[in-house]
Parts: C-alpha cells; structure tokens; sequence
C-alpha cells in the first residue's frame, strides 16, 4: 500500500512538473513573440486614438484690408479681423471616445486570441519533440534488445543450432533501427527549431522535455456551453458593440454644431467732424449654427451599421458551427487516442509473454530466430503506436483548452 502511494504521488509530481514546464515556455513565448508584440503594439495605438478622439473643430482666423475703406459716421473702416470656433453638439465627444475605446477593446480581444493560438501551437510542437524523442528512446532499447538476440544466435551457431543468415538477419534489422533513430533525429531537430521560433530565441537552444508521459485514467467533461467564452466569439460581441457606439457617434454628429466668434474692425478718425464716438472701432461677438439640413450621408450611414450588425451575427453564428465541429473532433480523436494507446498496451503485454515464451525455449535448447524477429517487430509497432496515440491525446487536449478555456 505504502508503493501505490508512493507511485501515485510520482505521477502527480511529474503530471505537475509537465504542467509547469510547458506553462514556462507558454509564458516566454507570449513575451517574445514578434507576432504577439504587433498585436500589442496594434491595441497601443487602438488605445491612443481615445486620446484622438477628444478634439475639437481647428479655431478659424480670418484677416482682411479693405484697399477702398468704407466711411462710416465715425470713420473710415481700415481692417476686419475674426476668429471663430465651431463646437460639436453635447455629447458628441463623449460619443467619439466611447466608439474609439470599443475599437480598442475589440483590439484586446484580438490579442487574446492570438496568444491562446500561440500557446497552442508551443503546446503541440512540444508535444510532436516528445514524441519523437520518446521514439528514438524505443528503438535503443530494441537494438539492445536485438543486441541480446543476436549474442544468443551466435552462440547457437556455435553449437549448430542457429545458422549464420540468422545472426545477418538480426544485424540488418539493427541497421534499418538505427536508420529510423537518425531520421528522428534529423525530425527533432527541425521541430526544435520550430518550437524555438516559437519562443523567439536561439534555434539551436535546448528544449527541456519531460522523461514519460501518461493518459490519465480519467477525462474531465465538457459541454459546448464552454464555447460561448472563446475570445474567438467574444471577438463579434465586441465588433457588434463598437457599431452600436458607431451608430450613437453619426446620431450626434447629425445634430448641429454651434459656433462662437468674434470680429474687430478698426475704424480710423473723421478730420473733416468730430462726431461722438469719432473713430470708435467695432467689436462684433458673433454666434453661427451649422445645420445638416441634406442629411441623407447621415441616414445611409445608420442603414450601413443596421447591415454590419446583421453581417456580424451570421458571422458569429457560423464561426460558433465551426468551433462546435473542431470541439467535437477534438473529444473524438482524443478518445481514439485513449482506445489506441489500451489497445496497445494489451498487445504489448501478450508481445512480451510471447518473447517470454521464445526464451524459455531458448534455454530448452531450441529457438527460431524468425519468431524472434516478429516478436520484435509487433513489440516495436505497438510501442511506437503507444507514443503515438500519447501525442495525439494530449495535441488533442490542448485544442480542447484552446476553444473553452
């Protein structure tokens, strides 16, 4: 009892080791990845046009000189200088900012997608160099299996039991072990740069993998409520709310805007009489109304936000059709992966009472080498189907995290 604790607490330990290992490198990824950076940089600037957003119609300054000055009772009129300043209706700043901020937030959306796809993409090029590695693992331990074989054939041609094509035969299957290890490894090393492309560092650098992984005994349960929290779907909710602001923006800045202003003329002295205010200048405080009076760009625009909302949501509803088959899959092929990897692991067994089997006859004198071999070769394709099915559950697993969680 006190062994099953043991071994139960060694696997929590690596599952948790796994765990963090990969959230590491999930981490480093998302803080050096070039692409992630422009998506940042993308939600900067969508943050900076709030900022933008609070601005007001350029001061409008006007100078003239009259060449032929008008006379006035108090003088001649020399100049006109004015200034104006057009403002928008109440509320229409506050509008542009809150339609600016909504852009800024669909931007976040947009990186929150992009890192959940590159944790992805780390989680299963890190999956594919463990299984090769675990792989080429595999076949050092058959070609010192067939090492074992092949001393005991030789020993058995010593004695005419065995012939020579026996020992060849044993060496060739060495050879072609050896081939499929370094074909692996020239795999794992193009992964590897892969995975460190990922993380935006030096090709060459070494990746830290764990020794073995299992299929735990138990999957958690999921249902497709769990989609409606992808970012991939919250991304539309955003994008239909910054076109419902869209739409309050045009409504205000159909109403009119107001203007305040101001014009001075300086009026020059009459020689001729003095009149009361003789040469007196003008100060004329003005007020204007800019109304939108031909206002059909206002109304197309409305029926244009009308439509992008509808458009959005058959968008929506058709990307949640095709997040519901991924998620469907994805539990599928992970449970294909869990019968694979039990069923080989039950082949696996009789392979090995099989090779038991040969070496108890080996040791009452008689044994075939080509028995040997197919033993061999069914112990070799059952283990590498067990790495296989491993990979493919937990590639699997992750899709599973990226659409719910």
């Amino acid at each position: 009892m006190k062994n099953i604790k043991i071994i139960i607490c060694l696997l929590f330990v690596s599952a948790f080791a796994k765990a963090q290992q990969l959230q590491s490198y999930i981490e480093e990824a998302e803080a050096n990845n070039p692409e992630i950076q422009a998506f940042e940089l993308r939600y900067n600037i969508a943050e900076e046009k709030v900022n933008e957003a609070n601005w007001l119609p350029n001061t409008e300054v006007s100078a003239g000189y009259f060449v032929s000055e008008p006379e006035t009772r108090v003088g001649a009129q020399r100049a006109r200088i004015g200034v104006k300043q057009m403002l928008p209706w109440f509320g229409t700043i506050t509008a542009r900012e809150n339609y600016a901020t909504s852009m800024a937030e669909a931007e976040y959306v947009e990186i929150t997608i992009a890192k959940r796809k590159l944790a992805l993409s780390v989680a299963q090029s890190y999956y594919r160099l463990y299984e090769t590695r675990a792989k080429q693992k595999v076949l050092d331990e058959n070609i010192q299996l067939l090492k074992t074989y092949e001393r005991l054939a030789l020993t058995s041609v010593e004695v005419g039991k065995a012939s020579a094509v026996d020992v060849l035969r044993l060496q060739i299957r060495q050879n072609e072990l050896q081939q499929q290890k370094e074909v692996l490894e020239e795999e794992f090393s193009a992964e590897q740069t892969t995975f460190n492309n990922l993380l935006n560092r030096d090709e060459n650098r070494t990746v830290d993998l764990v020794a073995a992984m299992e299929i735990p005994d138990n999957d958690p349960i999921y249902g497709t409520e769990a989609l409606s929290l992808n970012p991939e779907l919250l991304k539309y909710d955003k994008l239909y709310e910054s076109i419902a602001q869209s739409e309050l923006l045009n409504q205000r800045e159909s109403l009119p805007m107001i203007g305040f202003g101001v014009d001075y003329l300086p009026v020059s002295e009459r020689t001729d009489m003095n009149p009361i205010d003789n040469g007196k200048d003008v100060l004329m405080p003005m007020v204007s109304v800019s109304i939108p009076i031909f206002n059909n760009r206002y109304k197309s625009i409305t029926r244009q936000n009308e439509l992008r909302q509808q458009e959005i949501e058959t968008q929506k509803s058709q990307r949640l059709n095709v997040l519901e088959s991924a998620f469907a899959k994805a539990i599928s092929q992970r449970n294909q992966a869990r019968i694979k990897f039990n069923t080989q692991a039950k082949n696996l067994k009789q392979a090995k009472d099989a090779e038991q089997i040969l070496i108890k006859n080996y040791e009452t004198g008689t044994i075939d080498f080509n028995d040997v071999l197919d033993i061999q070769e069914l112990q070799l394709k059952f283990q590498m189907e067990q790495i296989a099915s491993v990979q493919q559950y937990y590639v699997q697993q992750s899709i599973i995290n990226y659409l719910i969680n």
